[in-house]
C-alpha cells in the first residue's frame, strides 16, 4: 500500500489522528513499564526460600516470666515437641525467612574494614540446619563444640565469641569471587569468624533488592531472648495435627506465655506476600484497562471514518477497488497511526522508566519489553480495526451514485 495516499487522507483528520497517537503511546508507556513490574513482583513470589516449605510450621512463644531463663526453657519446650508423633526434627530459631524478624550486619573482610556485603544474621539450637532442610553444598555443618557457650552472651554482645560460620552462596560469591570460601575469615564485627560451611539458599526475613535477597549468614549462637521461635518439621499431611498439638503442649509445659502465629511455613509466605499479590491484580486491572480503551479508540474513530467515507469507497469499489483493497487500507491506516505511536510510547517508556529509577530504586527497563509492547499494540490495533475494516470492505459501488 502506498504511503502518500495514506499520509495526505490523515493530515485531513490532523487532531484525531494526533489524540489517538498520543493515546497509543501514553498506552505503550504505562503498560511496558506495568508489565515489567507484574514480572519483577511474580519472580519474587516464585524465588525459592532454601527451607522445606512442605514440610514445616512454626509458632512463635513469649515468655512473661520476668525471671525466665530462655535456654533452659527451651531445653526443656523442644523434649516436649520432639515427643509428638510425626514430629521429624524441632529448632528454636530467632528469625526464618518471611518472618520479618531481620538482624542485619555488615560483613568486611578485614578489621575495620569496608562493609563488601550486607547479610542476615539467623541463630537457631543445633537441629537448625536439618530441622529447616538447608542444603549443605560444600563444607560442614557446626559441630557441638562450635556453639557459644551456655554461660556467655548471645545475640548481638555475643557476635565476637563466634568462631565459625556457615554462609550461603550468594554470599560467598559476593565476598569471594571466583574462590573456595571453605577456611576465609570475614568480619561481622570486631573479630574473624571462619566460614566452614555453605548452604545453597537461605532468604532473608525481609525483602531486600534482588541481589542482596539471599546474603545470608547462619551462627552457632542459640536465641537467649523471652521470645523464639519453635520450626517443627514433619509430613506435609501431618502438619495441621502437629501445629495443632504443639500449641496445646507448649501451653501446658508453662501457661505464662503468649503463642502467636501457629502457622505452616506456607501460610507465612502468603501472608509475606498478601500486598504483592494484591498489587499484581491491580497492576493487572490497570494496564487490561488501559488496552480496553485503546482498543475502543481505534475501532471508535475507524468506525466513524467507514461512515464518514461511504461514498469515497463506492466510488473507489466503482473504479475496480477490490474488498480486499479497501480492508487492506484501513488495516495499513491503522498500522501507520499505532506504529508511530509506539515509537512515540518507546521513548515514554525509558523516560518513565528513568523516573521510577530515580524515585523508586525500579530496575532499568529491558529492551525486550517495549518490543513486545509494540508487537502487542500492533495486533491490538488490527484486531480492533478488522470490524469497521470489514464493514468498509462491505459497502457496494452503488453508493457511489447517491446524493451526499
Amino acid at each position: 500500500m502506498p504511503l502518500p495516499p495514506l499520509v495526505a487522507s490523515l493530515t485531513r483528520h490532523k487532531l484525531t489522528a494526533l489524540l489517538l497517537v498520543l493515546q497509543v503511546s501514553l498506552t505503550c508507556a504505562i503498560v511496558c513499564n506495568v508489565a515489567f513490574m507484574i514480572v519483577e513482583r511474580v519472580q519474587l513470589l516464585r524465588q525459592p526460600s532454601g527451607v522445606a516449605e512442605n514440610e514445616l510450621v512454626s509458632i512463635d512463644s513469649t515468655d512473661l516470666d520476668d525471671n525466665a531463663q530462655p535456654l533452659v526453657r527451651q531445653d526443656t519446650d523442644l523434649a516436649a515437641l520432639r515427643a509428638i508423633a510425626g514430629v521429624k526434627s524441632v529448632a528454636a530459631v530467632d528469625a526464618l525467612p518471611f518472618n520479618r524478624h531481620d538482624w542485619t550486619n555488615g560483613i568486611a573482610l578485614v578489621p575495620d574494614g569496608p562493609t563488601r556485603a550486607t547479610a542476615t544474621a539467623f541463630n537457631g539450637t543445633p537441629d537448625e540446619l536439618a530441622t529447616l532442610g538447608l542444603h549443605l553444598v560444600e563444607g560442614r555443618g557446626f559441630l557441638p563444640n562450635d556453639y557459644v557457650p551456655l554461660g556467655s552472651a548471645h545475640d548481638w554482645s555475643g557476635i565476637d565469641q563466634v568462631p565459625v560460620t556457615i554462609v550461603t552462596r550468594a554470599l560467598a560469591e559476593k565476598l569471594f569471587p571466583g574462590q573456595d570460601p571453605l577456611g576465609k575469615a570475614i568480619y561481622p564485627d570486631e573479630k574473624p569468624v571462619r566460614i566452614v560451611g555453605v548452604i545453597d539458599h537461605l532468604l532473608r526475613p525481609q525483602a531486600h533488592e534482588n541481589a542482596d535477597n539471599d546474603y545470608a549468614t547462619v551462627f552457632p549462637m542459640l536465641p537467649d531472648a523471652n521470645s523464639v521461635t519453635y520450626v517443627l518439621r514433619t509430613a506435609p499431611q501431618d502438619r495441621a495435627r502437629v501445629l495443632k498439638q504443639a500449641a496445646e503442649l507448649l501451653d501446658r509445659v508453662h501457661g505464662n506465655r503468649i503463642l502467636r502465629h501457629a502457622q505452616t511455613f506456607e501460610q507465612l509466605r502468603a501472608d509475606f506476600f498478601h500486598r504483592n499479590r494484591t498489587m499484581i491484580a491491580l497492576l493487572i486491572a490497570a494496564a487490561m484497562g488501559l488496552l480496553i480503551v485503546t482498543a475502543l479508540g481505534i475501532a471508535g474513530l475507524a468506525s466513524f471514518w467507514v461512515q464518514q467515507r461511504r461514498r469515497s469507497i463506492g466510488i473507489r469499489r466503482a473504479v475496480g477497488a477490490t474488498r480486499r483493497d479497501i480492508l487492506h487500507y484501513f488495516q495499513w491506516e491503522n498500522f501507520l497511526i499505532v506504529g508511530t505511536g509506539v515509537v512515540v510510547g518507546a521513548v515514554l517508556a525509558y523516560g518513565l522508566n528513568m523516573l521510577l529509577m530515580q524515585q523508586y530504586e525500579q530496575p532499568r527497563l529491558p529492551m525486550l519489553y517495549p518490543a513486545i509492547g509494540a508487537f502487542a499494540l500492533w495486533l491490538l490495533g488490527q484486531l480492533a480495526v478488522l470490524g469497521p475494516a470489514l464493514r468498509a470492505a462491505s459497502v457496494p459501488p452503488v453508493v457511489a451514485t447517491r446524493a451526499t
